[in-house]
């Protein structure tokens, strides 16, 4: 299943228990809103929140943002009533913790089986087991609603009794893994968060990095890690003008069906092309109402 291109630079993760965070959640300038019932909420309040993001998905109100709601595991005592809430009430993905393999995208998609269509299964890559089926785990998506992975790095740090560094080298290649699995298989793929949510420099490097690894965005903890998180993931002005030069250099009459052409004195190839067309369609996209 290969998802609708949109925005998907920032991810900010929300308690659903929190009345205040909800209804502010609706001014941020965050692509994807994600509404925590499983980490950010108490055990206490577990039947409060999912009654809190239900009302939320049926409210609406959250315009152009991408509306995410995070479960418990099913594994736990709160998971399949999360499920069936969620369900339905369908909002734009339904985020689950802590998978291991294919099994598991089988019982959370026969979970969302009564779910709208539009409703996908977004999963955290955040186990050992994991990374190694990383790549079947993507091919899911093929038969089931998986549409996204996203990396839970505090849980795998956890996991792995590794230690989360600013260069993050214990999981450099979890991220390589992660990246190329979902674009083998056509998967939204977001970076873990950065705990740093007060040093914003240390952040914009994280996040750079992300952008360096090929993420299409990352997750946030903190409302003040939007701007610059958007900043790292939007197209700038000078990739936006390569990617205008490149399109409009194939579109010439003595390129078509051309391979390779020269461009500002450079040699590009047709997937230069779909590159350029890809970064003019995401600039499109943010700049849109």
């Amino acid at each position: 299943m290969t998802e609708t291109l949109r925005p998907r630079r920032s991810a900010l993760y929300l308690p659903a228990s929190n009345p205040k965070a909800l209804a502010k959640a609706r001014t941020l300038d965050a692509d994807v809103v994600i509404l925590d019932l499983e980490d950010a909420v108490a055990p206490e309040a577990k039947g409060e929140a999912r009654a809190a993001a239900v009302a939320a998905v049926a409210e609406g109100g959250f315009g152009r943002r991408e509306l995410v709601v995070r479960a418990n595991a099913l594994s736990t005592e709160w998971g399949a009533d999360d499920l069936a809430a969620l369900a339905a009430a369908g909002p734009d993905a339904v985020l689950v913790p802590k998978i291991a393999g294919v099994e598991d995208i089988a019982a959370y998609d026969h979970a969302l089986g009564n779910a709208p269509a539009h409703t996908r299964l977004w999963v955290m890559v955040e186990t050992c087991a994991v990374v190694p089926r990383l790549d079947a785990v993507a091919a899911c998506a093929a038969s089931s609603r998986l549409a996204g992975f996203v990396l839970g790095t505090n849980d795998l740090a956890k996991e792995m009794r590794a230690r989360l560094t600013p260069a993050r080298t214990p999981f450099l290649p979890v991220l390589t893994a992660a990246v190329c699995a979902a674009r083998a298989h056509g998967l939204v793929v977001l970076d873990g968060v950065c705990n740093e949510f007060r040093d914003l420099t240390a952040f914009s490097a994280e996040a750079r990095q992300g952008l360096e690894f090929g993420f299409d965005g990352k997750t946030l903890i903190h409302p003040d890690q939007i701007a610059p998180c958007n900043s790292v993931f939007s197209p700038g002005a000078e990739e936006i003008a390569w990617a205008e030069g490149v399109v409009a250099a194939f579109s010439q009459p003595e390129n078509v069906g051309k391979g390779v052409i020269k461009v500002d004195g450079k040699m590009v190839e047709l997937l230069h092309l779909d590159q350029a067309r890809r970064v003019l369609a995401i600039a499109g996209a943010i700049a849109a109402p």
